[in-house]
């Protein structure tokens, strides 16, 4: 595996004073994070979040999407307990990039759906890696959490790299007019789960 840890620092917020990790892809020359509050290698499952990078939403405030709520809601939730770890993933647009996201949005604003501009730009639905999780899980010896997601394949991205996933916790946050055919595509296309709290055995 390609990735690499590099260093670790303190980072204020406004919900509280994480750890920042960061780690770098030799492969991609793309570079990671990692946020982790508490002892996070200590044993029971650890509350974590898997948030790929979304510039538009993240930095930039877009309702195009739920990704900035979402980002805040975890690292808020994640304050609140304590204890917890959120993976800041370098893959803008579900892995296509930030400038082919745009164009994926120009599309959309042409009548396509999140995926089937993703497509008509010739990449798949969703081009994430989620194997560049496993130095870092190591690094910081994570082995169960307790995941705030709505996606099921990172529930079995995770299970898949030999992490226990004791439990998905719905992460349902941001919804306006503005994305309403984009969550109603993820949930109807790309399989995204908004349901009850649940364990992964439920």
């Amino acid at each position: 595996m390609s990735v690499h840890f590099i260093e670790s620092s303190r980072l204020p917020t406004e919900w509280g004073v994480f750890d920042i990790h960061g780690f770098e892809d030799e492969a991609t020359k793309k570079e990671h994070l990692v946020l982790t509050l508490g002892d996070v290698s200590s044993a029971g499952p650890v509350l974590a979040r898997i948030h790929s990078e979304c510039l538009t939403g993240d930095a930039l405030f877009s309702m195009r999407c739920d990704c900035g709520s979402q980002l805040q809601a975890a690292l808020r939730t994640i304050a609140e307990q304590g204890r917890g770890v959120l993976f800041y993933l370098r893959q803008e647009g579900r892995g296509i990039g930030l400038l082919n996201k745009i164009k994926a949005y120009k599309l959309q604003d042409e009548g396509a759906d999140t995926v089937e501009a993703n497509e008509q730009l010739g990449f798949g639905a969703d081009m994430r890696d989620y194997t560049i999780l496993l130095p870092m899980l190591e690094h910081l010896q994570i082995k169960s959490v307790h995941l705030m997601t709505n996606n099921p394949r990172k529930v079995a991205a995770l299970e898949e790299l030999g992490v226990e996933v004791a439990e998905r916790i719905d992460l349902h946050t941001g919804r306006n007019p503005h994305n309403e055919k984009y969550l109603h595509t993820k949930a109807g296309k790309l399989g995204h789960l908004f349901g009850k709290r649940q364990g992964t055995h439920d």
